[in-house]
């Protein structure tokens, strides 16, 4: 069976930037301001820290972040966006976008259907 080269492109780039939390830790990121592991912790509340560390370390790997470590007592590190990684700008701001777009339609649908539902 002969894999189709263009679903073969957008497979490696939603493998790289999808999943429950690389899209925002990226979006953080693409502020521009350096962010440490604990800030990044605080920003996601939700996230575990292994889950953290580990999409951290697939986005360095896809060199989409930095991670740089400061020789001091204690260790300091952060992470920030690459110049490679700041070309996701568009894409997240498109989808970041359409996003918001899909929620509103999803709740005027609802509205909708809930006026036509009978007392």
């Amino acid at each position: 069976m002969q894999k189709n080269p263009d679903q073969c492109k957008f497979v490696v780039a939603l493998d790289t930037i999808v999943g429950k939390w690389k899209p925002i830790i990226i979006h953080h990121l693409l502020q521009g301001k350096p962010l440490r592991f604990n800030e990044l912790r605080r920003l996601l509340p939700d996230i575990t820290q292994r889950m953290l560390t580990l999409h951290l370390r697939e986005l360095e790997e896809d060199e989409i972040i930095q991670r740089v470590i400061y020789p001091q007592i204690p260790p300091k590190v952060e992470y920030s966006i690459t110049e490679y990684g700041m070309s996701l700008s568009p894409v997240m701001d498109t989808i970041h976008q359409w996003g918001a777009a899909h929620i509103e339609r999803k709740k005027l649908n609802k509205e909708k259907n809930e006026q036509n539902e009978p007392n």
